[in-house]
């Protein structure tokens, strides 16, 4: 079996606001983490490469220490301080970009960002230097409780407008909050996406579902100690404990409520 680790990550920076302080991480602490990752040896590839990889496309395989970094929302400091550390380190990483967040959205804007965004002229300067820009639905709604018509729009979208504005095709997505259900998997393979990224905190394995791709969460409370353990794959379970739990029990509470909302006939 092959497993690799992908992680998730959402702001870099020293001065998080209260929205985003809990998934943040210092620019000193990734920097630490892709130093430790380099240093020990680690080949970073984005999620399309490792699902080509895994696909054997063109003849590709799998590297023996494989990590995939990735980034969600498009937050402006992914410019500013965590790709200067990515090709400090040469490292490739995937960002899943809610293209109604984008700082120069203009007619396009939607829903509420969190913090300041990248722009569209930024998000291809990174897509220039080698990062993947993947797709993060266009307003960044919980897709599972969407009505069908209008989980179709959010993922056609915000594929439609990346291709647009970043001018290469766009083929990975994550679900926001990391929530689907095999109501929102049909519509992401329909609508030409061949992989999508949970969340779930275990390790990715050529076992799983390609369009439920668990990733690892880095965030706030992630010490360094933690970082190495769950890469290496050394009690991975117990580090994200809580939060498996957590994911678990809103799992319910989630099809619960989509299951009232259909019997009331609204969705």
């Amino acid at each position: 079996m092959i497993r690799v680790p992908i992680l998730m990550y959402h702001s870099v920076t020293d001065g998080p606001n209260d929205d985003t302080r809990p998934h943040a991480v210092r620019p000193g602490d990734l920097a630490e983490q892709l130093a430790y990752l380099s240093e020990n040896g680690f080949t970073p590839l984005t999620l399309g490469d490792l699902v080509a990889s895994l696909n054997k496309n063109k003849g590709r395989s799998v590297p023996d220490k494989p990590i995939v970094v990735t980034f969600d929302d498009g937050y402006a400091d992914f410019h500013s301080h965590a790709l200067p550390l990515l090709e400090r380190y040469n490292f490739p990483a995937t960002v899943f970009l809610t293209s109604g967040w984008v700082s120069d959205a203009g007619g396009d804007a939607a829903g509420r960002p969190l913090d300041d965004m990248l722009s569209w002229g930024q998000a291809r300067e990174a897509a220039q230097t080698g990062i993947e820009i993947g797709g993060h639905s266009h307003s960044h709604p919980q897709l599972d409780q969407l009505r069908t018509e209008d989980l179709r729009q959010e993922l056609r979208k915000n594929k439609g407008l990346l291709e647009e504005k970043i001018g290469a095709p766009v083929a990975t997505m994550a679900y926001p909050y990391g929530y689907s259900s095999a109501r929102v998997r049909q519509e992401v393979r329909k609508a030409g996406y061949f992989a999508a990224c949970a969340v779930a905190n275990t390790i990715a394995a050529d076992r799983h579902d390609m369009l439920a791709i668990p990733r690892l969460t880095v965030g706030k409370g992630t010490t360094i100690n933690m970082f190495k353990r769950a890469v290496e794959g050394n009690g991975v379970p117990l580090i994200y404990l809580r939060e498996r739990i957590l994911t678990k029990g809103y799992a319910v509470v989630r099809r619960t409520r989509y299951g009232l909302q259909r019997v009331r006939g609204n969705v």
